[in-house]
């Protein structure tokens, strides 16, 4: 039962859903649910579904006696020790997105005693669990969000937000959208709603690439906004209040 619960939380943490483990399966979505529900899966079934979620079985069996939920957001502590230092937010970047060392050592200038630090630090500050053979375990969700005006996004404004813009977006995987108007409150509310619907699209997009080898995959930074604004260049011609 407890190993089970485990993967059930493995399954949201990395935004899977039954269908998703269904069809890697290939079996029905009723036969994945009613495995579930009855807590009836062979050790076969079991060592299957641990390689699609890409974790070990004492792995699986550590995190069923822990049976605690993953982290939604860092503190306040944690931020500033990423924007401190830039490899080891790196590092996050490359466990969460599921990089195994050779992979890592393959594209970045890290040595194995460098990488090793680097995933020392993250277990320390309790952002990740360091596994045998270097593999970091998040204890963040996969679609965990920064704090709102905390240190990570005041960082992105005022350091990354003119490089992200430094150059066009005019390559095949490129995309910028412009877009500006007036709306109802009700119809801003909307908006609201449909960003976070497409926010939630980008996790699951994640997960569902996560399995695929780091050769398959590119980094990609999506930057969603919306508040009440006026361009700064046209306040020069707006009335005073009460003209």
């Amino acid at each position: 039962m407890e190993l089970t619960d485990a993967l059930k939380r493995s399954l949201r943490t990395q935004g899977l859903t039954y269908r998703d483990l269904a069809i890697r399966l290939r079996l029905s979505e009723a036969a994945v649910k009613r495995m579930f529900s009855l807590r009836a899966m062979s050790l076969r079934r079991l060592e299957q579904v641990c390689d699609i979620l890409d974790i070990g079985l004492g792995e699986l069996a550590a995190e069923a006696a822990r049976g605690r939920n993953v982290m939604a957001n860092l503190s306040e502590a944690q931020e500033q020790a990423l924007v401190d230092e830039p490899a080891l937010l790196l590092a996050l970047f490359l466990t969460l997105n599921r990089w195994r060392q050779e992979e890592v050592q393959a594209h970045f200038a890290f040595t194995t005693a460098q990488w090793t630090a680097l995933l020392v630090k993250l277990d320390r500050l309790g952002i990740i669990e360091l596994m045998p053979g270097n593999r970091g375990r998040p204890l963040t969700a996969r679609n965990f969000r920064w704090r709102a005006d905390g240190p990570m996004e005041r960082y992105f404004r005022h350091t990354l937000l003119s490089d992200y813009f430094a150059d066009p977006f005019d390559g095949e995987q490129d995309a910028l959208l412009l877009l500006s108007g007036s709306l109802s409150p009700d119809g801003i509310k909307q908006l609201k709603e449909r960003l976070g619907e497409l926010a939630r699209e980008f996790d699951a997009l994640l997960a569902r690439d996560a399995a695929l080898s780091a050769q398959d995959r590119m980094g990609v930074a999506l930057v969603l906004a919306q508040k009440p604004w006026l361009l700064q260049l046209f306040h020069p011609y707006r009335r005073a209040q009460g003209e």
